[in-house]
């Protein structure tokens, strides 16, 4: 029988115990630094759409969340 451990095979924390806005949480904002801080593409890669991302960032920087600084890629 495998003994308990507190980390995942990866060093993520295990997700029992854990409520899911804060899982919901950090897979957005490492879906972002993943992204380099582009919102479009992290969006997409979650399924979500631009305006709840956005909405969803703004609730965690309101929280006092550092959250990746958006990429303005093909920006002058």
């Amino acid at each position: 029988m495998r003994e308990r451990d507190d980390t995942e095979a990866d060093g993520a924390p295990p997700l029992v115990g854990r409520t899911v806005a804060d899982v919901e949480r950090e897979l957005i904002l490492e879906t972002l630094k993943h992204c380099g801080g582009n919102r479009t593409h992290a969006a997409n890669i979650l399924a979500i759409s631009i305006r709840t991302l956005r909405n969803k960032l703004h609730a965690y920087a309101d929280e006092g969340v550092e959250v990746t600084p958006a990429s303005h890629v093909g920006m002058n």
